[in-house]
Order: C-alpha cells, then sequence, then structure tokens
C-alpha cells in the first residue's frame, strides 16, 4: 500500500525530461485545457484522477479513495494528496504533454522520478 502512495505521481524508472516527444506545459490554462472533463489514468494501478479547475482533485487507486488540492505556481504544477488516510506529501512538478492524449509528471519540479498518465 505504502509503495502505491509512492508511484501516484511517479514510477521506478526515471525519464529525463523533453525525451519521447514530451513538450513542457508552463502555463495553467493550457494544463487546464488538457484536463478538462477528462481523467488521469494509469490502468496498472488502477488508479483514476480528475484534477478539477477549483483546485481539488478527486479520484481512485486500486478502489480506495484519493483526495487532494492543486495549484499552479511558477510553472509546475503542486499538489497534496490523500490515499485513503495515507497522505502524500505536498510537491512541485514539471508537466509535459505527448500531444493530447498523456501527461508525465515529474517531482520535484523535474529533477526525480517520473509517472505519465493517458488522458480519458
Amino acid at each position: 500500500m505504502l509503495r502505491l502512495a509512492a508511484v501516484l505521481f511517479m514510477l521506478s524508472v526515471p525519464v529525463p525530461a523533453a525525451a519521447n516527444g514530451f513538450e513542457p506545459v508552463k502555463d495553467k490554462d493550457r494544463f487546464l485545457s488538457l484536463v478538462k472533463d477528462r481523467t488521469l489514468r494509469i490502468g496498472l494501478y488502477d488508479l483514476s484522477i480528475s484534477v478539477l479547475p477549483d483546485g481539488r482533485i478527486d479520484g481512485t487507486a486500486l478502489g480506495w479513495k484519493i483526495t487532494g488540492n492543486w495549484s499552479w505556481k511558477d510553472g509546475y504544477f503542486c499538489r497534496e494528496m490523500d490515499w485513503s488516510g495515507t497522505p502524500i506529501r505536498y510537491n512541485c512538478q514539471l508537466v509535459e504533454a505527448q500531444g493530447a492524449d498523456r501527461l508525465r509528471f515529474t517531482v520535484d519540479q523535474g529533477k526525480g522520478d517520473s509517472a505519465t498518465f493517458r488522458l480519458r
């Protein structure tokens, strides 16, 4: 369970920024246009998250509730979450898009591990 909490916004394999056709998303309006009325998914963990324009995060992973809050600061997606009672610490992340179908979040303002989500 703790492993999944750590994986919610990062995968175990670091990926260099701007690799594989991903382009940085530095503007909040662009980010919102990508996630509007869509769900971020990682099928392996049955993870589905909605990032709402009012600053809330809502979703599930392995059938357990995810809640949280987010803001846009200096070109980064900053969030804190809770996964069914397990806090997921505040972190500001680099967001990159690959077309309109995938978003990659890299922790520690792009210096850490990454997680790639499909947009549904």
